[in-house]
């Protein structure tokens, strides 16, 4: 069945049960070797901080044995459910299904390859009934590469900025939201959607909390040059319009110069009669105006693209069977 884009809960979940107080949300692909520790460290968890929790995986299309272990799950444990995509939709995708399955007056997001620690959870929980409407984990440690530290760090400056909302570690996935947070995100219905900054629009008291961040095992991370280059294009074009200002700025100044330098080449040409020295120079400078213009271009053409996608309203996922207990395959 597609995704559904309007925001409302299915009726027969929200009333055939209680609403647990706490909601754990985790997408999850190609993660079979790291389920049973992660599915057994969120239980101690919560048991021990005696939180009445159901959890949520959302199976982004995994080609292992991921959804074979997560079925096992719902068939031993009725506070588990599954939700099956059809096909690999990404990592906010996965989130966006699992908030919309969820009941929990708190929900919380983790990552299932165990780089986010399930005992810090408490810690969250704490901070929302401290008052807060989000409450974001900020890895202090983190078992990353050089690399992943630095364009991380790029990238939480460039989103604090963008978003005026400043934090530490966008990038976490470790996370709280309220409920009237989370209703808010999915009633937006958006194609192209960063949960952590789209939430942040909707919370009035944000915090961040300190939490411990484990180095990953047996997998590489799925984030890679390519893809932290198109998430920051999708964060800035759907949540800022200061690439379209810095470009009609840049135009405005680049224009001026050019009008400057025209006017100073007639004088000299006036003074001194014609000459070709400068070709080199003027090539130079043509070369930096035409890249200019491409990257201007490029913004533009992501802010299209991203129109296109909106327009289109197809559905950002589409979901293949939600594995609840007591369901026969269960």
């Amino acid at each position: 069945m597609p995704g559904r884009r309007t925001g409302f809960r299915d009726p027969k979940a929200a009333t055939t049960r209680e609403a647990p107080d706490v909601s754990v949300v985790v997408p999850v692909f190609n993660e079979e070797q790291h389920l049973e520790p992660l599915h057994d460290r969120i239980t101690r968890a919560l048991e021990g901080a005696g939180e009445r929790y159901e959890v949520i995986y959302v199976d982004d299309g995994s080609s292992d044995r991921s959804l074979e272990l997560l079925s096992g799950f719902v068939a031993r444990d009725p506070r588990v459910r599954v939700v099956e995509f059809s096909r690999n939709a990404g990592q906010h995708a996965a989130v966006l299904a699992g908030f919309e399955e969820s009941r929990g007056r708190v929900v919380v997001t983790l990552d299932a390859d165990l780089q986010n620690p399930p005992e810090e959870i408490p810690k969250l929980l704490a901070a929302i009934r401290a008052g807060n409407d989000v409450a974001g984990g900020w890895r202090t440690l983190r078992q990353d590469s050089l690399f992943r530290r630095l364009a991380s760090g790029v990238i939480n400056r460039l989103t604090s900025k963008a978003l005026g909302v400043r934090m530490k570690d966008y990038g976490c996935m470790l996370r709280a939201y309220r409920r009237e947070v989370v209703d808010g995100v999915v009633r937006c219905g958006e194609a192209s959607a960063f949960i952590p900054a789209l939430a942040n629009t909707f919370a009035k008291r944000i915090v961040e909390v300190p939490v411990a961040h484990e180095e990953r095992l047996g997998s590489r991370s799925r984030y890679g040059l390519i893809r932290l280059v198109n998430l920051q294009f999708d964060l800035v074009t759907g949540f800022s319009h200061l690439p379209l200002k810095v470009i009609s700025t840049t135009g405005i100044l680049v224009a001026l110069a050019g009008l400057g330098f025209g006017l100073f080449l007639l004088v000299r040409r006036l003074i001194v009669g014609p000459e070709v020295e400068g070709v080199f120079t003027l090539f130079a400078i043509l070369f930096v105006l035409v890249g200019a213009q491409f990257l201007a271009l490029g913004v533009l053409g992501e802010y299209v693209g991203r129109v296109y996608r909106e327009v289109r309203r197809r559905p950002r996922f589409v979901i293949r069977k939600v594995w609840r207990a007591g369901d026969p395959e269960a």
